[in-house]
Protein backbone atom coordinates (compact mmCIF):
# COMPACT_ATOMS: atom_id res chain seq x y z
CA UNK A 1 0.00 0.00 0.00
CA UNK A 2 1.17 3.51 -0.84
CA UNK A 3 -0.48 6.73 0.40
CA UNK A 4 -0.21 10.17 -1.15
CA UNK A 5 1.05 13.24 0.74
CA UNK A 6 0.49 16.72 -0.74
CA UNK A 7 2.77 19.68 0.11
CA UNK A 8 2.09 23.34 -0.70
CA UNK A 9 5.15 24.09 -2.78
CA UNK A 10 5.51 27.76 -1.75
CA UNK A 11 5.53 26.72 1.92
CA UNK A 12 8.34 24.22 1.44
CA UNK A 13 11.51 26.37 1.47
CA UNK A 14 13.48 23.38 2.68
CA UNK A 15 11.34 22.86 5.75
CA UNK A 16 10.11 19.42 4.68
CA UNK A 17 13.40 18.03 3.38
CA UNK A 18 13.94 15.68 6.31
CA UNK A 19 10.51 14.03 6.23
CA UNK A 20 11.58 11.17 3.90
CA UNK A 21 14.56 10.50 6.18
CA UNK A 22 12.29 9.93 9.19
CA UNK A 23 9.39 8.16 7.47
CA UNK A 24 9.02 4.46 8.12
CA UNK A 25 5.91 3.96 5.98
CA UNK A 26 5.23 4.12 2.26
CA UNK A 27 4.19 7.62 1.09
CA UNK A 28 4.29 9.30 -2.29
CA UNK A 29 5.23 12.94 -1.63
CA UNK A 30 3.97 15.49 -4.16
CA UNK A 31 4.59 19.24 -4.11
CA UNK A 32 1.67 21.19 -5.59
CA UNK A 33 1.23 24.82 -6.59
CA UNK A 34 -1.97 25.77 -4.75
CA UNK A 35 -2.44 28.73 -7.08
CA UNK A 36 -2.93 26.33 -9.99
CA UNK A 37 -6.55 25.26 -9.57
CA UNK A 38 -6.34 22.31 -11.98
CA UNK A 39 -3.32 20.77 -10.27
CA UNK A 40 -4.86 21.29 -6.84
CA UNK A 41 -8.17 19.65 -7.82
CA UNK A 42 -6.34 16.68 -9.30
CA UNK A 43 -4.00 16.33 -6.29
CA UNK A 44 -6.76 16.63 -3.70
CA UNK A 45 -8.82 13.89 -5.34
CA UNK A 46 -6.18 11.35 -4.35
CA UNK A 47 -4.67 13.01 -1.27
CA UNK A 48 -4.44 10.96 1.90
CA UNK A 49 -2.63 13.74 3.77
CA UNK A 50 -1.94 17.42 3.19
CA UNK A 51 0.66 19.58 4.91
CA UNK A 52 -0.46 23.19 5.02
CA UNK A 53 -0.87 26.03 7.50
CA UNK A 54 -4.26 26.98 6.05
CA UNK A 55 -7.52 25.48 4.86
CA UNK A 56 -10.53 27.37 3.55
CA UNK A 57 -13.95 26.52 2.15
CA UNK A 58 -12.55 27.40 -1.29
CA UNK A 59 -10.33 24.33 -1.32
CA UNK A 60 -11.50 21.46 -3.56
CA UNK A 61 -12.94 18.25 -2.20
CA UNK A 62 -10.52 15.75 -0.73
CA UNK A 63 -12.62 12.62 -0.31
CA UNK A 64 -9.76 10.40 0.89
CA UNK A 65 -8.16 12.86 3.30
CA UNK A 66 -7.06 11.29 6.56
CA UNK A 67 -4.76 14.01 7.90
CA UNK A 68 -4.37 17.77 7.62
CA UNK A 69 -0.96 18.34 9.17
CA UNK A 70 0.06 21.88 10.04
CA UNK A 71 3.80 22.48 9.93
CA UNK A 72 3.51 24.93 12.83
CA UNK A 73 1.47 25.54 15.95
CA UNK A 74 -0.92 28.31 14.88
CA UNK A 75 -4.42 27.34 13.72
CA UNK A 76 -5.91 30.77 13.00
CA UNK A 77 -5.81 30.23 9.22
CA UNK A 78 -7.61 26.88 9.31
CA UNK A 79 -11.37 26.77 8.85
CA UNK A 80 -12.01 23.55 10.74
CA UNK A 81 -15.55 23.33 9.42
CA UNK A 82 -14.18 23.17 5.87
CA UNK A 83 -11.71 20.36 6.52
CA UNK A 84 -13.13 16.97 5.45
CA UNK A 85 -14.87 15.23 8.33
CA UNK A 86 -12.80 12.10 7.78
CA UNK A 87 -9.51 13.81 8.62
CA UNK A 88 -7.47 14.40 11.74
CA UNK A 89 -6.20 17.98 12.03
CA UNK A 90 -2.84 18.12 13.82
CA UNK A 91 -0.28 20.80 14.50
CA UNK A 92 3.35 20.57 15.58
CA UNK A 93 5.44 22.46 18.12
CA UNK A 94 9.20 22.13 18.77
CA UNK A 95 9.58 25.93 18.44
CA UNK A 96 9.82 26.67 22.15
CA UNK A 97 13.59 26.16 22.31
CA UNK A 98 14.48 28.75 19.68
CA UNK A 99 11.85 31.22 20.86
CA UNK A 100 12.89 30.98 24.50
CA UNK A 101 16.53 31.57 23.59
CA UNK A 102 15.43 34.57 21.52
CA UNK A 103 13.45 36.03 24.42
CA UNK A 104 16.42 35.68 26.76
CA UNK A 105 18.72 37.20 24.12
CA UNK A 106 16.35 40.14 23.70
CA UNK A 107 16.13 40.80 27.42
CA UNK A 108 19.90 40.46 27.82
CA UNK A 109 20.49 42.90 24.98
CA UNK A 110 18.04 45.29 26.60
CA UNK A 111 19.82 45.37 29.96
CA UNK A 112 23.45 44.95 28.83
CA UNK A 113 23.21 47.21 25.73
CA UNK A 114 25.95 45.22 24.03
CA UNK A 115 25.00 46.37 20.53
CA UNK A 116 24.85 50.03 21.61
CA UNK A 117 28.25 49.79 23.24
CA UNK A 118 29.69 48.03 20.20
CA UNK A 119 28.34 50.74 17.88
CA UNK A 120 29.78 53.47 20.11
CA UNK A 121 33.23 51.96 20.58
CA UNK A 122 33.60 51.51 16.82
CA UNK A 123 33.47 55.31 16.79
CA UNK A 124 36.01 55.48 19.68
CA UNK A 125 33.26 56.54 22.09
CA UNK A 126 33.54 55.00 25.59
CA UNK A 127 30.09 55.95 26.83
CA UNK A 128 28.66 53.26 29.10
CA UNK A 129 32.06 52.07 30.33
CA UNK A 130 33.23 52.21 33.95
CA UNK A 131 35.07 55.38 32.90
CA UNK A 132 31.95 57.30 31.92
CA UNK A 133 28.62 55.80 33.00
CA UNK A 134 25.73 55.49 33.21
CA UNK A 135 25.96 51.83 34.19
CA UNK A 136 23.68 49.31 32.56
CA UNK A 137 21.21 47.05 34.35
CA UNK A 138 20.93 43.33 35.09
CA UNK A 139 18.20 40.71 34.68
CA UNK A 140 18.73 39.60 38.29
CA UNK A 141 15.68 40.61 40.33
CA UNK A 142 13.64 41.81 37.35
CA UNK A 143 10.06 40.61 37.06
CA UNK A 144 9.05 38.75 33.91
CA UNK A 145 5.31 38.56 33.28
CA UNK A 146 4.31 35.74 30.93
CA UNK A 147 0.90 35.86 29.29
CA UNK A 148 0.21 32.26 28.30
CA UNK A 149 2.11 29.59 30.21
CA UNK A 150 2.25 26.93 27.52
CA UNK A 151 5.29 25.34 25.91
CA UNK A 152 6.92 28.68 25.10
CA UNK A 153 6.11 30.25 28.45
CA UNK A 154 7.53 27.29 30.35
CA UNK A 155 10.71 27.19 28.26
CA UNK A 156 11.25 30.92 28.81
CA UNK A 157 10.54 30.62 32.55
CA UNK A 158 13.07 27.79 32.87
CA UNK A 159 15.81 29.93 31.31
CA UNK A 160 14.81 33.19 33.00
CA UNK A 161 14.84 31.52 36.41
CA UNK A 162 18.52 30.72 35.90
CA UNK A 163 19.17 34.46 35.61
CA UNK A 164 17.45 35.13 38.94
CA UNK A 165 14.31 36.69 37.48
CA UNK A 166 11.02 36.80 39.34
CA UNK A 167 8.40 35.09 37.16
CA UNK A 168 4.66 35.71 37.21
CA UNK A 169 2.17 34.30 34.75
CA UNK A 170 -1.30 34.90 33.42
CA UNK A 171 -2.94 31.61 32.57
CA UNK A 172 -6.37 30.05 32.35
CA UNK A 173 -5.47 27.12 34.60
CA UNK A 174 -3.02 26.49 37.41
CA UNK A 175 -0.01 24.62 35.92
CA UNK A 176 0.69 21.15 37.32
CA UNK A 177 4.30 22.21 37.89
CA UNK A 178 4.56 25.78 39.13
CA UNK A 179 8.02 25.48 40.66
CA UNK A 180 9.39 28.18 38.35
CA UNK A 181 6.64 30.69 39.05
CA UNK A 182 6.22 33.15 41.88
CA UNK A 183 2.58 33.94 41.06
CA UNK A 184 -0.10 32.48 38.77
CA UNK A 185 -2.84 34.97 37.91
CA UNK A 186 -6.19 34.14 36.24
CA UNK A 187 -7.01 35.76 32.90
CA UNK A 188 -9.45 38.17 34.51
CA UNK A 189 -6.65 39.80 36.53
CA UNK A 190 -4.41 40.92 33.67
CA UNK A 191 -3.94 44.33 35.32
CA UNK A 192 -1.96 42.78 38.18
CA UNK A 193 0.58 41.29 35.79
CA UNK A 194 0.82 44.54 33.82
CA UNK A 195 1.59 46.60 36.93
CA UNK A 196 4.32 44.28 38.21
CA UNK A 197 6.19 43.30 35.04
CA UNK A 198 9.53 44.76 34.01
CA UNK A 199 9.33 42.57 30.91
CA UNK A 200 5.98 41.36 29.57
CA UNK A 201 6.00 38.34 27.24
CA UNK A 202 3.07 37.47 24.99
CA UNK A 203 3.16 33.77 24.13
CA UNK A 204 -0.51 32.96 23.57
CA UNK A 205 -2.35 31.93 20.40
CA UNK A 206 -4.38 34.48 18.46
CA UNK A 207 -8.14 34.04 18.67
CA UNK A 208 -11.25 36.13 19.29
CA UNK A 209 -10.51 36.30 22.99
CA UNK A 210 -6.87 37.35 22.64
CA UNK A 211 -7.11 39.69 19.64
CA UNK A 212 -5.86 43.10 20.87
CA UNK A 213 -5.52 41.76 24.41
CA UNK A 214 -3.03 44.60 24.86
CA UNK A 215 -4.38 47.98 23.82
CA UNK A 216 -4.30 51.60 25.06
CA UNK A 217 -5.75 50.79 28.48
CA UNK A 218 -3.33 47.95 29.16
CA UNK A 219 -0.27 49.89 27.97
CA UNK A 220 -1.28 52.77 30.20
CA UNK A 221 -1.22 50.45 33.23
CA UNK A 222 2.30 49.15 32.53
CA UNK A 223 5.41 50.58 34.18
CA UNK A 224 6.96 53.54 32.38
CA UNK A 225 10.19 51.57 31.83
CA UNK A 226 8.67 48.14 31.14
CA UNK A 227 9.37 46.27 27.91
CA UNK A 228 6.79 44.27 25.97
CA UNK A 229 7.95 41.20 24.01
CA UNK A 230 5.70 39.74 21.31
CA UNK A 231 6.53 36.29 19.94
CA UNK A 232 2.88 35.25 19.53
CA UNK A 233 1.07 37.13 16.76
CA UNK A 234 1.15 40.82 15.89
CA UNK A 235 -2.57 41.25 16.43
CA UNK A 236 -2.27 40.34 20.11
CA UNK A 237 -1.29 44.01 20.56
CA UNK A 238 -3.26 46.88 19.04
CA UNK A 239 -0.92 48.26 16.41
CA UNK A 240 -1.39 52.01 16.84
CA UNK A 241 -1.48 51.71 20.63
CA UNK A 242 1.90 49.97 20.72
CA UNK A 243 3.52 52.43 18.33
CA UNK A 244 2.29 55.45 20.26
CA UNK A 245 3.30 53.97 23.61
CA UNK A 246 6.85 53.36 22.34
CA UNK A 247 7.13 56.66 20.46
CA UNK A 248 5.91 58.69 23.43
CA UNK A 249 8.09 56.70 25.88
CA UNK A 250 4.94 55.74 27.77
CA UNK A 251 6.65 52.36 28.24
CA UNK A 252 10.31 51.49 28.02
CA UNK A 253 9.93 49.89 24.61
CA UNK A 254 9.28 46.66 22.75
CA UNK A 255 10.98 43.58 21.34
CA UNK A 256 8.84 42.53 18.38
CA UNK A 257 9.21 39.35 16.33
CA UNK A 258 5.64 38.93 15.06
CA UNK A 259 4.04 41.62 12.92
CA UNK A 260 0.96 43.09 11.28
CA UNK A 261 1.93 42.78 7.60
CA UNK A 262 3.95 40.08 5.87
CA UNK A 263 5.34 39.73 2.32
CA UNK A 264 3.42 37.46 -0.03
CA UNK A 265 6.72 36.03 -1.27
CA UNK A 266 9.68 35.22 0.95
CA UNK A 267 12.23 37.68 -0.49
CA UNK A 268 9.78 40.47 -1.29
CA UNK A 269 10.37 43.77 0.51
CA UNK A 270 7.46 44.64 2.77
CA UNK A 271 6.98 47.01 5.68
CA UNK A 272 5.94 45.02 8.76
CA UNK A 273 3.53 47.73 9.90
CA UNK A 274 1.69 50.83 8.73
CA UNK A 275 3.56 52.65 11.51
CA UNK A 276 7.23 53.63 11.47
CA UNK A 277 8.55 51.36 14.20
CA UNK A 278 11.92 51.40 12.44
CA UNK A 279 12.39 55.05 13.45
CA UNK A 280 12.13 54.27 17.16
CA UNK A 281 15.31 53.62 19.13
CA UNK A 282 13.44 51.78 21.89
CA UNK A 283 12.21 48.98 19.64
CA UNK A 284 14.08 45.81 18.65
CA UNK A 285 12.67 44.45 15.38
CA UNK A 286 13.12 40.96 13.97
CA UNK A 287 11.31 39.34 10.99
CA UNK A 288 9.41 36.49 12.70
CA UNK A 289 12.72 34.67 13.07
CA UNK A 290 12.79 33.65 16.73
CA UNK A 291 11.83 30.01 16.20
CA UNK A 292 13.47 29.52 12.82
CA UNK A 293 16.53 27.43 13.71
CA UNK A 294 18.21 24.59 11.85
CA UNK A 295 17.29 22.11 14.53
CA UNK A 296 13.65 23.22 14.50
CA UNK A 297 13.28 21.95 10.93
CA UNK A 298 14.67 18.53 11.82
CA UNK A 299 12.55 18.23 14.97
CA UNK A 300 9.34 19.20 13.18
CA UNK A 301 10.02 16.88 10.26
CA UNK A 302 10.51 14.02 12.70
CA UNK A 303 7.21 14.78 14.46
CA UNK A 304 5.35 15.11 11.14
CA UNK A 305 6.83 11.85 9.89
CA UNK A 306 5.66 10.12 13.08
CA UNK A 307 2.12 11.38 12.44
CA UNK A 308 2.24 10.16 8.84
CA UNK A 309 3.41 6.76 10.06
CA UNK A 310 0.53 6.70 12.55
CA UNK A 311 -2.01 7.49 9.83
CA UNK A 312 -0.49 4.85 7.57
CA UNK A 313 -0.78 2.26 10.34
CA UNK A 314 -4.29 3.44 11.30
CA UNK A 315 -3.17 4.72 14.70
CA UNK A 316 -3.98 7.99 16.42
CA UNK A 317 -1.49 10.79 15.59
CA UNK A 318 -0.04 13.29 18.07
CA UNK A 319 -0.92 16.95 18.72
CA UNK A 320 -4.52 16.62 17.62
CA UNK A 321 -6.38 19.89 17.03
CA UNK A 322 -9.53 18.15 15.78
CA UNK A 323 -10.54 14.52 15.67
CA UNK A 324 -12.33 13.05 12.65
CA UNK A 325 -16.01 13.85 13.00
Amino acid sequence: MRLRLILKDHENNGRFDFIPQFLKSNWEIISVDFKNSKSVIHAFQKADAVISMEWTDQYPEAPNLKLLQLQGAGTESVDLSAVPRSAFVCNVYEHEIGISEYVLAGMLQWVTKIKDHDDALRKNIWEGSFLSGPPHEELLGKTLGIIGYGRIGKAVAYRAKAFGMNIITLNRNLPKDNSLIATVTPLEELDLVLRQSDFLLLSIPLNQETNNIISYKELDIMKHDSVIINVGRGQLIKEDALFNACRNKQIGGAIIDTWYMYPEQSLQKQKPSDFDFHLLNNVIMTPHASAWTKNLIRRRCKEIACNLDSIFNKKKPANIVRLPI
